[in-house]
C-alpha cells in the first residue's frame, strides 16, 4: 500500500490510541464503557422488537446467533481476540447485551 499523508496520519492516531490505551485504569473505563454501551443495545433491542410484536422471534435469533458468534470468535484460539483491547471490548459489550436483556424479562415477569 502507498505510503500517503492519510495513511501516515492514521497510522499516528491509532498508535497514539493503542499507546494511550495501555494504561489499565483508561482499559478498566473503556471496558466499562463498553458493558454499559451493550446494557443500553438489550434495552433498545427489547423495546423496539416489543413495540412491533411479530418481530420478537427474529430480534431474539439475530442476538442469539450473535452472542454465539463473539463466544467462539473470542474463546477460540483461531484469531486470539482474548489478547486483543478490540476482543475484551466486544466480549463485554455481549455481556452486556445479555444483561440488558436478563434485566428486562425479569422486569417483564417472563
Amino acid at each position: 500500500m502507498q505510503q500517503t499523508r492519510l495513511n501516515t496520519l492514521l497510522d499516528r492516531l491509532g498508535a497514539g490510541l493503542q499507546e494511550q490505551l495501555k494504561n489499565p485504569w483508561r482499559r478498566l473505563a473503556t471496558l466499562s464503557i463498553a458493558v454499559l454501551f451493550g446494557m443500553f443495545l438489550g434495552l433498545a433491542v427489547s423495546s423496539s422488537a416489543g413495540q412491533l410484536g411479530y418481530l420478537d422471534i427474529v430480534a431474539s435469533t439475530v442476538v442469539a446467533i450473535a452472542s454465539e458468534i463473539i463466544s467462539a470468535l473470542f474463546y477460540g484460539d483461531r484469531w486470539k481476540l482474548r489478547q486483543t483491547l478490540f476482543g475484551e471490548m466486544l466480549n463485554a459489550l455481549k455481556f452486556g447485551l445479555l444483561y440488558g436483556l436478563f434485566l428486562i424479562a425479569f422486569l417483564l415477569g417472563s
